[in-house]
């Protein structure tokens, strides 16, 4: 008996954390967009009830006909909240440019309004309701078309249709009898179920279309960002190879011809190609050097940036300003190389990014938490070498440096050696769910100003010439 209670309540849990998971993986524009189509999903049925069953239910007299016309609208009323919980969908894709018109889910949006309509005219007809009560049905009756009809026709659109809504409702209603007061009450009503289906559904539609278009314009961005920058290397490197390329095929060529003759001077342009061939191998490691360089301030507000995105909390403390540009560099690959593990491995949370810097030493810190928990020693072991799950997350890599932050290439071995060259250290902790990486990097003792206005004594002085 326990154990099938003991197993259901385990996959509720573990349904539970996969919807939680998905959710913190949609960025903020898609939790935006489910909320309203939440909302949207709900009014119909909230107007129903709040409007239509509960007060219509209760006022209606006790003869058979008003019943029949009363029990029949709320039902055709239920059924108008179904057909706009179906379509709504359709008709924000629409709206969002997306998908076609769905023009047959209007027809039927439109068939069931006027079968509601009917019956609410019939119930005029036979005296079967009070009118402020049949007031507020006919306040709920155009809402679920509205809707519909909001998102997808233009605003000048929408408002020609409404108002062919509102004369035949208000000729059906005189024609079954309401007169005066409650005609105009009926024609008022129903242009303000129109104007709050508009603004309750329009408003929010045209918010989701400017936050979507703000990120395909982000996105279009990036792209720019990163061909202007492969287009500036590929010039940088045209320049540095074009000239020394021709020359090394010039001078090439010279040297075939006079190795042809048997002349001595074959050897010596062939060392001059050598030593172009080495000129060009170190300006070419210069450029990509360049090109590889990263801005820490860049990087700390681009690492805040896109785990807030991600629905994951995260603090930076410090910048890094007056650091200098090969601790900023090294240090910002740090930063890099983090936020991507975040990204990538265990469920976290929030992140604090840390950065402090004294007169000796700059020291950078990363912290998250939503590791998984580490594997027994027995299944370590059982694990093959090399490939053994990291307390980084899943998949990370130990074999010779003990994690893997984000993928063959880019672990903390490359890490290392990018901080190796500035003098820097790294070092990483996890425990209780929780991973932190410590990086420490020496700066250079500060230049005494003085010392630029000291002649340098192996060179002549102006005087001295």
């Amino acid at each position: 008996m326990g154990t099938p209670a003991l197993r259901e309540a385990t996959d509720v849990v573990g349904r539970m954390r996969a919807w939680q998971r998905s959710w913190h993986g949609r960025s903020k524009i898609e939790k935006v967009e489910f909320q309203s189509t939440v909302t949207w999903h709900l009014m119909p049925w909230i107007f129903l009830l709040s409007w239509v069953s509960v007060p219509l239910g209760l006022s209606l007299r006790h003869d058979l006909t008003p019943r029949l016309f009363g029990w029949s609208l709320i039902v055709s009323g239920a059924a108008q909240c179904l057909h706009a919980g179906r379509s709504l969908r359709r008709s924000v894709d629409h709206y969002l440019r997306r998908a076609p018109l769905p023009r047959r889910d209007l027809v039927v949006a439109g068939a069931l309004m006027t079968v509601t309509m009917g019956l609410a005219v019939g119930l005029q007809a036979v005296d079967g309701v009070r009118s402020e009560m049949l007031g507020i049905t006919a306040l709920f009756v155009p809402i679920p078309f509205a809707q519909s009809l909001a998102f997808s026709a233009t605003v000048r659109g929408y408002a020609a249709r409404m108002a062919l809504v509102l004369v035949v409702a208000v000729g059906a209603f005189a024609v079954a009898g309401a007169r005066g007061g409650q005609l105009v009450a009926i024609g008022v009503i129903i242009a303000f179920a129109g104007f709050l289906a508009l603004i309750s559904t329009r408003c929010g539609a045209w918010t989701l279309s400017v936050m979507w278009e703000a990120d395909r314009a982000r996105e279009v961005e990036a792209r720019l960002a990163v061909a202007e920058e492969r287009l500036r290397f590929g010039r940088d490197l045209h320049d540095v190879m074009g000239r020394n390329l021709a020359v090394i095929a010039l001078k090439s060529e010279l040297a075939v011809q006079l190795a042809r003759r048997g002349r001595p001077e074959a050897v010596d342009q062939m060392v001059e190609v050598q030593r172009i061939a080495q000129e060009s191998q170190r300006e070419v490691r210069e450029v990509v050097r360049g090109y590889r360089e990263v801005d820490l301030k860049v990087e700390l507000a681009g690492a805040q940036g896109v785990l807030e995105a991600a629905g994951i909390e995260c603090r930076v403390i410090g910048s890094g300003a007056e650091l200098p540009a090969s601790v900023q560099s090294a240090l910002g690959w740090v930063v890099r190389e983090a936020a991507t593990n975040v990204l990538r491995h265990g469920d976290a949370g929030r992140c604090e990014i840390a950065l402090a810097v004294s007169e000796e030493r700059a020291t950078l810190s990363v912290e998250n938490d939503g590791v998984p928990e580490a594997p027994s020693p027995a299944r370590r072991a059982a694990e093959p070498a090399g490939r053994r799950a990291g307390p980084a997350g899943r998949g990370a890599d130990l074999s010779g440096d003990g994690s893997a932050l984000a993928g063959s290439g880019s672990g903390l071995a490359g890490l290392r050696e990018r901080l190796a060259a500035v003098g820097g250290t790294l070092d990483f902790t996890s425990g209780d769910g929780v991973f932190r990486l410590a990086v420490q990097v020496p700066l250079p003792p500060p230049r005494d100003p003085g010392l630029d206005h000291v002649p340098d004594l192996a060179e002549p002085t102006e005087a001295a010439a």
